[in-house]
């Protein structure tokens, strides 16, 4: 199996791939008030992260228990790259999986300089 945990991030205002945002995977604790790192990456060309949980990440992630994630992409960084302004320097998205989970979880994000929108996607 690859990385259980997958993104990707479209620029929906300029109609392509946002490359170069970086995301970072988190578990939050039972209460929401804490969380650990998991694991780190960075958008490719095609705005992926296929491997956002790497192998050496994986004990970590202790998947099956399941748990509530957090991915949280820091968009600051690719707006100033590409000159231009935005409301939100990062967003967080927080999502649960079931103990015992089946197949894999993708997060897009669609983006844009003052939204954005998540769903679960495949």
């Amino acid at each position: 199996m690859g990385s259980p945990i997958t993104c990707h991030v479209l620029d929906a205002s300029l109609g392509r791939p946002a490359s170069g945002i970086t995301a970072i995977l988190s578990r939050l604790s039972h209460d929401g008030q804490s969380a650990t790192v998991i694991s780190t990456g960075e958008t490719n060309h095609d705005g992926r992260i296929p491997a956002l949980v790497p192998d050496s990440a994986k004990e970590a992630l202790q998947w099956s228990q399941g748990g509530t994630f957090r991915i949280t992409f820091r968009t600051k960084e690719y707006f100033d790259r590409t000159g231009r302004q935005s409301f939100y320097p990062f967003v967080d998205v927080n999502f649960t999986i079931p103990a015992n989970p089946e197949g894999h979880y993708h997060v897009p994000l669609l983006l844009s300089p003052f939204s954005y929108t998540t769903y679960r996607g495949s």
